[in-house]
């Protein structure tokens, strides 16, 4: 974006690792941020008076609430004048081996897409014609990997991830060239959920991973930043954000 004064960005998710990187992140060069969260406004709360910059706030993005979801953009407008960047981070997983099928039961499955895939279109949808009026609009769809080697916490996960990369196709092309849509897919990020894993399992992933380790939520973060910044030329791709980790 030539003139980064005064954009603003929502983030749904906002108050986990990766989303408050992406909100510290945007919140250093100046952009307005949007702390979008479903159930935890205090840690919500806790990330917008911590970010650098002012005008920052947080709002109650609940991806499951379509109805919700084009209040909110209304609110939007009325309180921000306008929305320049949507960051679709909300998602949510079940750890569940490939192979135990009967373990991954039918509402494990239908809440996952919901959250990862329906969620994600729910937004673009609700706020399409407030990025549409930015004139460099951009949605930035948080997926994984997993999207493309089917290899993750669940096979309904993997599934959800590969959806929001059809998806961000599909729109790419559908939304230029008012809005960009790009995805960036993180493969093991160091945080809570990595830290719950097995160490030696962890150290066989950055063992097999090119760049030798795995990636920080700065990383993600870094990467999504620059998609507004300095890469800008970019719509309906998949950018990934692995350390080389799929060339092993």
């Amino acid at each position: 974006m030539t003139n980064l004064a005064g954009k603003v960005v929502l983030i749904t998710g906002a108050a986990g690792g990766i989303g408050s990187a992406i909100s510290l992140a945007y919140a250093a060069v100046g952009i307005k941020v949007i702390v979008g969260y479903n159930s935890n406004f205090e840690k919500a709360q806790k990330l917008c008076e911590s970010l650098p910059g002012d005008g920052h706030v947080t709002k109650h993005v609940p991806v499951l609430d379509s109805a919700a979801l084009s209040s909110l953009a209304d609110e939007i407008k009325q309180d921000m004048g306008r929305l320049d960047i949507l960051v679709n981070n909300a998602g949510v997983t079940k750890v569940v081996p490939h192979q135990d099928l009967d373990g991954l039961q039918d509402e494990d499955i239908d809440r996952i897409l919901a959250t990862n895939f329906r969620g994600s279109f729910a937004c673009v949808r609700a706020f399409q014609d407030l990025l549409a009026k930015s004139g460099e609009g951009l949605v930035v769809n948080i997926s994984s990997i997993a999207g493309t080697t089917a290899v993750g916490s669940s096979v309904a996960y993997c599934a959800s991830k590969a959806a929001i990369n059809s998806m961000t196709m599909s729109l790419g092309r559908a939304l230029a060239p008012n809005i960009r849509v790009v995805a960036v897919a993180p493969g093991w990020v160091a945080g809570e959920y990595a830290s719950r894993v097995d160490p030696a399992y962890m150290q066989e992933q950055i063992d097999k991973t090119p760049l030798g380790r795995i990636a920080n939520a700065s990383d993600v973060a870094n990467t999504v930043v620059a998609l507004s910044t300095t890469v800008t030329f970019n719509t309906g791709c998949i950018i990934p954000v692995d350390g080389g980790r799929p060339l092993t």
